[in-house]
This record gives structure tokens, C-alpha cells and sequence, in this order.
């Protein structure tokens, strides 16, 4: 056990479970202020049921001694989980269940920003519970807990495999399995609180430090080389993004420096540890044209991929997978080179890991809704979507007019007699 070692992945666990309020905030800000305190919900339950099944379950089907497949269950309900050292590492093995968890919570919540503004919210729960433990646990065990992408010899230093581009593949599904909203390409569907989004942005960018730096699972060079990657690539991004925005239409978006942000700590997230800063500086450049393009892209079709999470995810992390296979070196840490140092071999292995992910979490994904949906319905009926989510799932409104509050008592009362509204006004504001 080493002393410093504990206390930066403590730091760690803090920052990374942080990241899911902040991305509430970010989907939250992106959305119509009547769906506000649903978008944020999606991110915020995702605290409680994916925690509470991480620890229960998840962990030991990720990190538990099983096979190439899937951890067995020696570590279900935590058994075995102590304060002794994990295994091969300097931390208690409590302390590296919980760093696992806050990963697994926030994966589970990336995947609500495609489906926002039309699922109904028990339905959610249900799923992302289930996802957690049958997608995401066997995935992060194939590749960290000595899985057979392990063996093979991917390359994922904090996640962009087991986390982005598993949720993004994730997100498509769902977005295609529920379709679109029904107000999708009639109306402009626009952001209600754009400061919220950079808020959101601003503090995934402090918390991804623990993301990425944490993922050293000591105080050492590897996670200070993580550290520092982790701020010159977003930044990297950040200025190629708002090039494009300025040579497009003469305007740089508030939007589009958010999204920049995202894209960029979500490219070098699996390279953080294992490339140099000029690499990491050049990921974050390169990563911004794909997400940029695929945005506009999609937005001309009838994919309605509500807050574009397989664009700035889904694309950002592949780019920064293959590019890990393109400028790992050993000379940073690295287990082996990549492309650039001699080793093709390794951006064929990357590949290999980023479409199994794709395969392995839209089929279970796929497969998941369908089960969930004989359950119960997975849409909001068409006047719940009009009405809002806030109201007709949670019975409450980001911003109190009432009004909301009001309609959902007259639709749910015969009509009362002339005259008598300001009762109704009183009993909806109380």
C-alpha cells in the first residue's frame, strides 16, 4: 500500500463522480426548458441505480476471476472487496471498486443524451440498470479486468473503448429503436440555457483530469503524462473547432466550443497515458473534423440522435482508439508502439476492439430495449412530449410558471364550470 498513491486515486474517485452532475448539466442546457429537469435526471439516477448495481454485481462481472468473456461472480455483493491492496496495485481494493464505479455510472449516463425529450423515465432506469451489468461490465472486463482484448493487446488507458464508443453504440440503438420526436424536422428544436452547457462543459474538463490522470492508479509519471494530455488536447480541439466554425459561417459558436471541449477529452482518453504531448496535441486537432462533420451530417437526416452523442463520442472516440494504435510509443509508457514506431500491427488490434465494442453493445443494446418494452412502454405518449417530460415524469418544472403544472390537472379533471379557475391556479402552484 502507498500512501500517495491512495490519496490521488481518493482525488480521483471525487472528480470522476463529479463528472455525472456536470454532464447533467451539459445535456440539461442543450434541451428545451421543458424537458430540463428530465435531460438532467437521465444523468443524475444513473448515480444511484448503476452505483448500487456496480457494487452488487458489476464489479466482480468486470474484475471478478472468470474467463476471457466475463468476470465470475468471487466478488458479488463485495465479497473479498477489503481494504487490503488490489490486486497488482499500491490502493485498498474498496478504493478501486469505487474508482470503477463512478466510470461505470457516468457510461451508463452518456447513452441518455440520444434519447432525451421522448423516454419514459422508469423505462430508462430499467435499462441503463441492465446495461450497466450485461454491456458495459463484460466489455470493461475484456479489456481491464484480463479479458481477451487484454490478451490481445489493446490499448485503452481510461476508457475510449469501454466508455465512448460503447455508449455511443449504445446511443444509436436507442435512438433508432425509439425514433424520433414528434416535433423532429418540423420545428427548430433549440438549446434553452446554453450557459448551463458551458458550465457542464467547464467541469467534465476538471473532472476528466481524475478521468484520465486517475486512471494511472498511482502518483507517478504516468499520471502526470495523463494530466497534462488531458489539457492540451481539448484545448487542441477547441481551437480547430472554432476555425471551422468561423470558416464556415463567419460565427463561433457557444455550442460548438462546448462540444469541441467534449470531443477533445473524449479522443484522448485512450491515449492519455501512452502518447506524448505533441501527440496528444495532434489527436485533439485531428479528432475535431470527423465529430464537426458527422454533427452537420446528421443533422441532415432523420436519424434523430437528439444531443449527438455517437458524433462527439462515438466518432471522438474511435478517432482517439485508432490514433493510440498510430502514436503510442513505449518511450511513454505504452505496453507496445504504434503505427508511427514501427508496430502496424497495433492500430489492426485497435480496430479489432472498436468493433467488437460496436458489435457486442448495439446487439445487447438492441436486445435490452426489446425486453424492457414488453414491460413497459419505452416513449412518452405524443402529448406527454408536447406537455414535457419534466411534468408528466417527474411532476415538477425547471421553472415554476405553473403552467405546465395546470395543464396537466385540467387534462386529468372534467372540465370545471365557468368561473372557477383560480382555485385550480392555487391547487396547481402549491
Amino acid at each position: 500500500m502507498n500512501g500517495a498513491d491512495t490519496a490521488w486515486v481518493l482525488v480521483s474517485t471525487a472528480l470522476v463522480l463529479l463528472m455525472t452532475p456536470a454532464l447533467a448539466f451539459f445535456y440539461g442546457g442543450l434541451v428545451r426548458s421543458k424537458n430540463a429537469l428530465n435531460t438532467m435526471m437521465m444523468s443524475f439516477v444513473s448515480l444511484g441505480f448503476v452505483g448500487v448495481a456496480w457494487a452488487l454485481l458489476g464489479f466482480s462481472l468486470a474484475f471478478g476471476k472468470g474467463n476471457a468473456a466475463l468476470g465470475g461472480l468471487g466478488h458479488a455483493f463485495l465479497s473479498g472487496v477489503g481494504l487490503e491492496a488490489a490486486p497488482g496495485l499500491t490502493i485498498p481494493h474498496l478504493l478501486f471498486m469505487a474508482y470503477q464505479a463512478t466510470f461505470a455510472i457516468i457510461t451508463a449516463a452518456l447513452i441518455s443524451g440520444s434519447i432525451v425529450e421522448r423516454m419514459r423515465f422508469g423505462s430508462y432506469v430499467a435499462f441503463v440498470t441492465l446495461w450497466s451489468l450485461l454491456v458495459y461490465a463484460p466489455v470493461a472486463h475484456w479489456v481491464w479486468g484480463g479479458g481477451w482484448l487484454a490478451t490481445l493487446g489493446a490499448l485503452d488507458f481510461a476508457g475510449g473503448t469501454v466508455v465512448h464508443v460503447n455508449a455511443a453504440a449504445a446511443a444509436l440503438v436507442a435512438a433508432l429503436v425509439l425514433g424520433r420526436r414528434k416535433d423532429y424536422s418540423r420545428q427548430a428544436i433549440l438549446p434553452h440555457n446554453v450557459p448551463f452547457t458551458l458550465l457542464g462543459a467547464g467541469i467534465l474538463w476538471f473532472g476528466w483530469f481524475g478521468f484520465n490522470g486517475g486512471s494511472a492508479l498511482a502518483a507517478n509519471g504516468s499520471a502526470a503524462l495523463a494530466f497534462v494530455n488531458t489539457l492540451l488536447a481539448p484545448a487542441a480541439t477547441l481551437v480547430a473547432w472554432t476555425l471551422l466554425d468561423l470558416s464556415r459561417s463567419g460565427k463561433s459558436t457557444a455550442v460548438g466550443a462546448a462540444t469541441g471541449i467534449v470531443v477533445g477529452l473524449v479522443a484522448i482518453t485512450p491515449a492519455a497515458g501512452l502518447v506524448s504531448p505533441l501527440s496528444a496535441l495532434v489527436i485533439g486537432a485531428v479528432a475535431a473534423f470527423p465529430s464537426y462533420f458527422g454533427i452537420l451530417w446528421r443533422a441532415r437526416t432523420r436519424l434523430d440522435d437528439s444531443l449527438d452523442v455517437v458524433a462527439a463520442h462515438g466518432l471522438g472516440g474511435v478517432v482517439g482508439a485508432l490514433l493510440t494504435g498510430v502514436l503510442a510509443q513505449k518511450a511513454w509508457g505504452a505496453a507496445s508502439d504504434g503505427l508511427l514506431f514501427g508496430n502496424p500491427r497495433q492500430l489492426l488490434v485497435q480496430l479489432v476492439a472498436c468493433v467488437a465494442a460496436v458489435a457486442f453493445s448495439g446487439g445487447l443494446t438492441f436486445a435490452l430495449l426489446k425486453a424492457v418494452a414488453l414491460l413497459s412502454p419505452l416513449k412518452a405518449a405524443r402529448n406527454e412530449e408536447g406537455l414535457g417530460l419534466d411534468v408528466s415524469q417527474h411532476g415538477e418544472e425547471a421553472y415554476t410558471s405553473g403552467e405546465g403544472a395546470i395543464l396537466v390537472l385540467s387534462e386529468a379533471r372534467p372540465a370545471a364550470p365557468q368561473g372557477s379557475a383560480a382555485p385550480l391556479v392555487a391547487e396547481a402552484g402549491s
